[in-house]
């Protein structure tokens, strides 16, 4: 963990997830266990169909345990009910997925601002936080270009903005690099890995690159339902 850090922004104690389907029972989790701190970036591995996306899902409030809790800046969301977790997850969480799903209609700019506007951010201010964020990412002349005319990084790199714009506490990235090729990726990945030091957030960053998972400051791994210290 971090040093200096302050008490954990996330706790996952004894999570347990279990699917059922055709009559059977899937166990992805068991007594799974987990904390991430403030201001660290924790990289998740693990083979394909290990639970990265699952877990991801689960601490962003997209699904539900089957067992265990959940706490957010020490707070237990296991009883929350669908307002108050849709209000947590809108503003303290951040996501970034391995495909953008911008809104193709909306340009760069107002792809950033909608997520401000959303929590009652008026639209100048939002239109100068987004300018501001897109400026710093390289973006800055592609403002009002829509996600058609602009490349696979550009598109990333706008919805890695999306997701910081409401200054969340955690980011939530699941392989967002997974679909660019591999001098794109590592560019993505070093403003990304900027952005999060700069703002002093706590990520857990999901990925298949080892290269990349070495350069956060500790890396977990699922296995056989449990984190482990990779």
């Amino acid at each position: 963990m971090s040093k200096g850090v302050e008490k954990s922004l996330l706790l996952v104690r004894n999570l347990r997830k279990t699917f059922t389907g055709g009559g059977q029972d899937l166990t992805i989790f068991k007594d799974l266990q987990l904390s991430l701190a403030r201001g660290e970036i924790v990289a998740l591995v693990g083979q394909s169909g290990a639970g990265k996306s699952t877990l991801l899902q689960l601490i962003g409030l997209l699904d539900s345990p089957s067992e265990g809790q959940i706490l957010i800046e020490g707070h237990d969301v296991a009883g929350l009910g669908d307002i108050e977790r849709t209000k947590l997850r809108r503003d303290v969480i951040g996501f970034v997925y391995q495909f953008h799903h911008l809104l193709p209609e909306f340009t760069a700019i107002e792809n950033v601002m909608l997520p401000q506007m959303i929590v009652g951010i008026a639209a100048t201010a939002a239109r100068q936080r987004a300018s501001r964020i897109l400026t710093e990412i390289g973006l800055g002349h592609r403002l009002e270009n829509r996600p058609a005319r602009l490349s696979g990084g550009e598109q990333q790199r706008v919805a890695i903005a999306r997701a910081l714009a409401n200054n969340p506490h955690i980011l939530l990235a699941d392989e967002p690099t997974g679909n660019l090729d591999p001098e794109t990726s590592k560019l993505v990945f070093e403003m990304l890995m900027k952005l999060v030091r700069q703002s002093g957030i706590g990520a857990i960053i999901a990925t298949h690159n080892l290269e990349l998972a070495d350069q956060m400051d500790r890396i977990i791994e699922i296995k056989q339902g449990r984190i482990t210290t990779y």
